[in-house]
């Protein structure tokens, strides 16, 4: 897999992120997300967090000692909300709630490389590829509450496809996490437009907020949509609305 070339997208920071993964030497733009101390593919990883690489190298008992750490920082919220975590109902809720939280963030664990696994494949199509209506379930990092909705990606080859599963399992990976919508919309986008270096990738994403629904503003029904369009889907009036139009259908 050829991580080697500049894509065309400029974000907000102009240094570039550097890394050697297997003897691979990586090196892309920065992140959407300013973040200090918060580097791009270090080790292999894709747009990583602080603690990132520790969870990612822990071994079994580490592990069990994260998840015996979390179920009772869950027991101290039970307590502050003026519950009893000895009741029968809720003895098991830390515990069960700390596995849960592992497996909603789970997409620190995971890479591009591991994702795409070599399925890039070269073909002579140059037609707009589209994969529509992925769900995605994520955690708003504001209100640690879901947000879930459906996400379209699509892309215009410049003689390399993806494997189709993969533009979902990208999806997967970066949804995995604490997020913001636009942030993520926006990473998906990013991501396929260097690794696969196509004419120009497009990415739509509808969610529905639980933090707009269930407090603050309270107002189900409500939904929110966030949009990257990069390459000829932004340089292009005609083919942008091509691809709104087939996602619409």
């Amino acid at each position: 897999m050829d991580f080697t070339q500049e894509t065309d997208y400029h974000a907000p920071v102009p240094q570039k992120a550097t890394s050697s993964t297997n003897g691979l030497i990586i090196s892309r733009p920065y992140s959407p997300v300013i973040r200090s101390d918060s580097p791009i593919d270090i080790d292999g990883l894709s747009w990583p967090s602080i603690g990132t690489k520790q969870r990612l190298n822990e071994t079994n008992e580490q592990k069990e000692e994260r998840v015996k750490k979390l179920s009772e920082a869950v027991k101290t919220i039970i307590e502050c909300i003026g519950e009893d975590p000895t009741r029968q109902g809720l003895l098991k809720t830390p515990e069960r709630c700390a596995q849960s939280l592992m497996f909603y963030s789970k997409g620190y664990e995971e890479s591009i490389e591991q994702i795409v696994n070599g399925a890039i494949f070269e073909e002579d199509h140059d037609e707009m590829v589209i994969v529509k209506n992925i769900d995605v379930f994520s955690l708003c990092e504001h209100h640690l509450v879901p947000f879930t909705g459906k996400i379209s990606i699509g892309y215009i080859p410049n003689r390399r496809v993806l494997g189709l599963s993969k533009l979902a399992r990208i999806a997967e990976m970066f949804s995995r996490r604490l997020q913001l919508q636009e942030r993520l919309t926006k990473q998906i986008a990013v991501t396929l437009q260097e690794i696969l270096k196509p004419q120009g990738v497009a990415v739509v994403m509808e969610a529905t907020h639980l933090c707009m629904v269930m407090r603050g503003v309270q107002k189900p029904g409500s939904s929110t949509t966030t949009s990257v369009m990069l390459g000829v889907f932004r340089e292009q009036a005609k083919t942008r609305e091509e691809f709104l139009t087939l996602i619409k259908h």
